[in-house]
This record gives C-alpha cells, sequence and structure tokens, in this order.
C-alpha cells in the first residue's frame, strides 16, 4: 500500500476529527468572548460576578461558618469529579487490554466509511488525555479553593497593643483566587464533554462529528442567559457598582 493509499484511507478519520476539535474549541473562545464583552450574557460571567460579591460580603461582615461551609462544599465537589476522573481512567484501561474482544461490538453501530481498527489505541489515548487533564483541572480548583479558605481570613494582629487590624489580603485578590478555582472546575467539566464525542468516535467518524455538534448546542443552551435574566442581573450589577469597585476590577483582570 502507498502512502497515497494510507493518506487517502485514514481522510476521513483525520477531518472528522480536525472538524470536531475547531467546534468544541471554537465555542469555548466564542463563550470567553461574550463573558468578557458582557459577563451578564452567559452563565459564567454571573458566576465570577456572584463569586466577587460574595467574597466581599463575607469578609465585610466575618461571615466564617458560612464560608467554611461554601468552600468545603466546592472542594467536595471537586474532589468527588477527581476520582470519577480516575475512575474512568481505569475503566478505559481495562478496556484497552481487551480490545481485541470488544473490536466487533465497537464496530456494530459504524455503518459509514471504513473500520480502521488499527487506530483504536489512537482513540483510547485521546480518552486518556482528556480525562487526565480533567483530573489536574479538577485538583488545581481543590488546591485553590484551600487557599482562599486561609486568604479570606487572614488578619493581622498586634500582639502588644491588643489590636486586630482589618484583612491583609484584599477582597479583589481573593476573589480573583475564588474565580481562578471556578475555571479549573468548568474547564474540567468541559473536558468531561470533550469525553463524550471522543466516546462516539470508536463507532466511526460521523458519529464523532454528530456527537460534537450535538454537545455544542446543549452546552449553548445551558451557557447563554435568557433576556429576562440578563435584564435582572444587569439591574443587579448596576446597583452594586455604586457601591462597590468589585465589579470593575474583576471586569478589567479579565480583560487584561
Amino acid at each position: 500500500m502507498t502512502p497515497q493509499d494510507t493518506l487517502a484511507m485514514y481522510a476521513p478519520e483525520g477531518l472528522c476529527f480536525l472538524a470536531s476539535c475547531i467546534i468544541f474549541m471554537g465555542y469555548q473562545y466564542f463563550i470567553k468572548w461574550k463573558s468578557r464583552k458582557n459577563p451578564v450574557e452567559t452563565v459564567q460571567g454571573i458566576s465570577s460576578l456572584a463569586r466577587a460579591i460574595w467574597v466581599r460580603r463575607v469578609m465585610e461582615q466575618d461571615r466564617d461558618i458560612l464560608t467554611v461551609q461554601t468552600l468545603r462544599n466546592s472542594s467536595m465537589a471537586a474532589t468527588v469529579m477527581a476520582s470519577t476522573a480516575i475512575l474512568l481512567t481505569v475503566v478505559i484501561l481495562t478496556l484497552s487490554g481487551q480490545s481485541d474482544k470488544l473490536k466487533i461490538t465497537w464496530h456494530m453501530l459504524d455503518y459509514f466509511g471504513d473500520r480502521h481498527e488499527d487506530l483504536m489505541p489512537v482513540k483510547l489515548i485521546l480518552i486518556l488525555l482528556d480525562l487526565f487533564s480533567a483530573f489536574f483541572l479538577f485538583a488545581s480548583s481543590i488546591r485553590l479553593y484551600n487557599d482562599v479558605g486561609y486568604m479570606i481570613n487572614a488578619r493581622c494582629c498586634i500582639e502588644r497593643e491588643q489590636v486586630v487590624s482589618p484583612k491583609v489580603v484584599a477582597a479583589q485578590m481573593v476573589s480573583a483566587q475564588l474565580n481562578r478555582a471556578g475555571d479549573h472546575y468548568r474547564m474540567g467539566m468541559r473536558g468531561f464533554y470533550g469525553m463524550l464525542p471522543l466516546v462516539f468516535w470508536i463507532f466511526g467518524p460521523l458519529f464523532l462529528l454528530m456527537a460534537t455538534v450535538i454537545v455544542v448546542v446543549i452546552l449553548y443552551n445551558l451557557d447563554r442567559t435568557y433576556t429576562v435574566e440578563k435584564n435582572f442581573h444587569q439591574e443587579r450589577i448596576d446597583m452594586y457598582c455604586m457601591f462597590s469597585e468589585d465589579y470593575c476590577v474583576l471586569d478589567e483582570n479579565e480583560k487584561a
């Protein structure tokens, strides 16, 4: 078989994979652009603003118990997802050892195109890389949540005069750290969503492309805010900006 024949044989697989990556990554950059343009247009932008406002309130009112409970819940959620990523990795490794027995089953739905069984290790490696990336992001979010727990209650105590000064870490810095943790958690979840098209790729390249389009359409309906929600949040943010600089600082940091 000549190199030209080999290239022609694997061209549909490669083109569908490339198109899937462009669609999925293009959607991620589109949502990021909308969040920077106007945070109230996306759920991610509203969540970032809500975290900034929450940090300022708990630091001003010394809501220590509320802070601990909220950060604990966030850390536990990230821990569960990180454990799930490792569990799925073990499952994929187990299945890769039995690929010879499962080739017929995996290709039962491949009615379109040729069956390239020699690409199976490549597909499994891509799924493993996706899961390892998700695990790393969830683990990073856990570390950042722990850092926020110390930063949000940091005080400077002068023992000689028995005076406790205001908290030494600014609310803007804590908000940036908390939003970074939230972003890592969100990207870890995107890794899980991106795994679905890769799994369907086992059944054929067209299934990969169709699964990518379906996932992107579902994510768009989950990520965007409707007009009523947008107007509601915009009014609350405008009222909040009259009394606080957190929103302006957050917006400048995101655009930087």
